[in-house]
């Protein structure tokens, strides 16, 4: 399986990412049964076989679900795999409130160090609980063929 962050890092598979996330987020009739293929070809503007070689990486990645129907095929986003992005991310956006106590925007502008360790724990046990209700209903659904 390819690094996520190389699945990641090209624009084309971030755009088919958003597209999906929009259709899930706008439609929640079409987020249970998936985005065709033509609709994020007719989004981007892009030929069938440039967005299919996409999805493959994609799916291949873990990032995209894929239900066939006949000769179509409809694809749903996957987020477990985007965890590792997140946690790897967390470190870096959490530099901000070191920045702002560095450059004296006094102790009201940062977190204190207590603040900071309670923050990145409540951080870490959410999306450890978000990961394992995540892999629980995949598991379920799964088992009960969806």
């Amino acid at each position: 399986m390819a690094d996520i962050f190389d699945v990641i890092a090209d624009a084309t598979r971030r755009d088919i990412l958003q597209i999906l996330l929009d259709r899930y987020e706008s439609d929640s009739t079409i987020s249970h049964g998936g985005t065709s293929v033509s609709e994020i070809v007719t989004a981007l503007g892009l030929s069938q076989p440039t967005v299919s070689k996409h999805l493959k990486v994609l799916r291949e990645a873990g990032l995209v679900a894929v239900r066939e129907e006949g000769q179509h095929r409809y694809y749903r986003l996957e987020y477990s795999p985007l965890e590792t992005v997140e946690d790897w991310l967390i470190p870096f956006l959490s530099v901000d409130f070191d920045i702002a106590e560095a450059v004296g925007l006094g102790e009201h502008a940062a977190l204190t160090d207590q603040a900071k360790q309670m923050a990145d724990a409540i951080g870490h046990a959410v999306a450890d609980t978000t990961h394992r209700v995540s892999s629980a209903v995949q598991a379920v659904s799964k088992k009960l063929g969806k």
